[in-house]
């Protein structure tokens, strides 16, 4: 099982990276070092997920331990949507405290603040954490399955948002158009511009799916933009091109 959340890790971070490099070449310049720093710690996050994911798997095969159901009429058919809704919920209000939580300062110091090492964030750090929040994050889906019924299709949609926005939202630049992010939508839902505030800041818009908690809480910080990262991307890639044509010249 760790093996699999490695894989779909390594596949979906490197498609929205390639993407990020078609769309907005130059953006990654000069992030080797951390960028193969951010694959290290991902790696290593999903040995951890996949420990108890893997638990659970065979629990549910062989024992019956979870309330994952594979008939999909046991349930009826409009439960199904709600199901993936609690699960986001539940994983996002876990996530806003335990995000929140991390930001202590000596916990940050200790854990989360290899997370944050990530300057900016790339497409592939969305998993870059520490052993103690990777541990955190891994837990929350396994305890869910044991108390809220749902399908595999169900799970399958949860996890693959789990999977996609915390990619999409360390990338550094918007996919989504601005009439979601900045409409009525995007007041309630986290895209990569509230996420990217958060970086920035180092405090508020603590939240993984959703606003609600961070709005309730008056952690809200608004929308961040990424000119800055973008204008820093730029001056790398210049001197990076500076540093190839100095290679090339006559003394070499």
């Amino acid at each position: 099982m760790s093996a699999i959340v490695g894989v779909r890790y390594l596949i979906v971070s490197g498609a929205f990276a390639a993407v990020t490099r078609a769309r907005h070449p130059g953006l990654y310049a000069g992030l080797d070092p951390q960028i193969r720093r951010e694959i290290g710690w991902s790696l290593a996050s999903a040995a951890i997920y996949g420990v108890p994911a893997g638990v659970v798997a065979w629990g549910w095969q062989n024992r019956g331990w979870t309330r994952i159901y594979g008939d999909l009429h046991a349930w009826p058919l409009w439960y199904l949507p709600v199901s993936v809704l609690l699960y986001l919920a539940a994983h996002d209000t876990w996530f806003y405290w335990t995000h929140r939580w991390m930001h202590r300062p000596r916990l940050f110091r200790i854990a989360h603040a290899a997370h944050h090492a990530s300057r900016p964030p790339t497409a592939w750090a969305a998993m870059a954490f520490h052993p103690i929040e990777a541990l955190s994050g891994a837990l929350v889906v396994p305890l869910l399955v044991f108390f809220v019924p749902i399908h595999p299709i169900g799970l399958a949609v949860v996890l693959t948002v789990m999977t996609v926005m915390g990619v999409t939202n360390h990338m550094g630049w918007e996919m989504f158009p601005a009439a979601l992010w900045r409409g009525p939508v995007g007041r309630w839902i986290i895209t990569a511009s509230h996420h990217q505030r958060h970086h920035q800041q180092y405090e508020g818009n603590y939240g993984l799916y959703f606003r609600v908690w961070d709005r309730l809480c008056g952690t809200d910080r608004g929308l961040g933009d990424f000119t800055r990262d973008h204008a820093r991307a730029a001056a790398r890639a210049g001197r990076a091109r500076a540093d190839d044509a100095g290679r090339g010249g006559p003394g070499r």
